[in-house]
């Protein structure tokens, strides 16, 4: 084996093992054939869920996005194990979108299913005195929205070739079926629609001491010094993709000369690092022989945030 080439075994080794987990439950993807899965193995989706810096870097804009709901971020605060397993966590989120993404429709069903039964016994009162439970459609939808917003944000940000204004809009009639069978209603299907739904929410939107503190122990967590450079490096590149008014309200005070000098070069060679060292796609390949020869699906083997 040559040296690049074990730089890059190297470099897919452990992306497998932090962000996956290290098994990446392969039956998932590789069976039964020709099943298209549950978005009909549709290539925008494909595209921006496969690329590592892109989902990378949204998934942590999500976050702290997702946080600005004071109800959903009351949710987390007193129902979800990310303080005390954060590794566990961001596998069985990872998990959960390439399942869904990439699997059988079979297998993102039983995904879907089992993050259901979960929301159903997340309930409370926020510190504002208001009830929340995880599976109200309402909140449900914000979660969706300010996720899959961030996705498409990375993507565009830091995939070599962005989606056009008609490849956009079908990205988000797609992953729509995924929120709705998730339980959520009125799900944007398109650019425009989910920009309007993010301003009718953003009066509902403030950050809550439980916010800031979560952005905080994002923002630090690494547990070793090379993860948390990489954390950081990409936390900085997931900063630059959210709304200013998101960053403000969070104290994200990074100086737009320091995220268009700094962090975006910064995210951009780790992302390449990321997307040179992971290929070929294991999940990608997996599901691409599910499908078949002649899908229209070629880009997740060269794009795709997997080993």
């Amino acid at each position: 084996m040559t040296p690049l080439a074990t730089l890059r075994a190297r470099i897919r080794t452990e992306v497998n093992t932090r962000v996956h987990g290290g098994d990446l439950h392969l039956e998932r993807y590789d069976r039964p054939y020709g099943d298209r899965g549950l978005l009909d193995a549709d290539d925008v989706a494909w595209r921006v869920h496969g690329h590592p810096t892109g989902m990378l870097t949204g998934g942590f804009a999500a976050l702290m996005l997702q946080s600005l709901h004071p109800l959903a971020m009351a949710a987390v605060d007193e129902h979800s194990d990310f303080r005390t397993d954060p590794v566990g966590r961001l596998h069985r989120t990872v998990g959960f979108v390439t399942t869904t993404t990439f699997g059988s429709t079979r297998a993102a069903r039983d995904a879907i299913e089992a993050v259901r039964r979960v929301h159903t016994r997340i309930r409370g009162t926020a510190p504002d005195g208001r009830p929340y439970r995880a599976d109200d459609p309402r909140l449900l939808t914000w979660i969706h929205v300010a996720e899959v917003s961030c996705f498409l944000a990375g993507y565009q940000t830091f995939a070599g070739t962005p989606l056009s204004p008609a490849e956009r809009d079908r990205y988000f009639a797609r992953v729509a079926v995924t929120a709705e069978e998730l339980g959520a209603e009125e799900v944007p299907r398109s650019a425009r629609e989910a920009a309007r739904y993010l301003a009718r929410v953003r009066p509902e939107l403030t950050a809550t001491p439980a916010a800031r503190d979560c952005v905080r122990f994002l923002r630090a967590f690494g547990r070793d010094r090379r993860e948390r450079l990489a954390v950081t490096t990409l936390m900085n590149g997931a900063v630059v993709l959210l709304p200013a008014w998101a960053r403000a309200e969070l104290g994200l005070r990074r100086p737009r000369a320091v995220r268009a000098g700094w962090d975006l070069p910064a995210t951009r060679l780790l992302g390449s690092v990321l997307v040179w060292g992971c290929q070929p796609s294991a999940i990608g390949t997996a599901a691409r022989g599910r499908l078949g020869a002649g899908t229209g699906t070629r880009s997740i083997a060269r794009d795709s945030s997997d080993g």
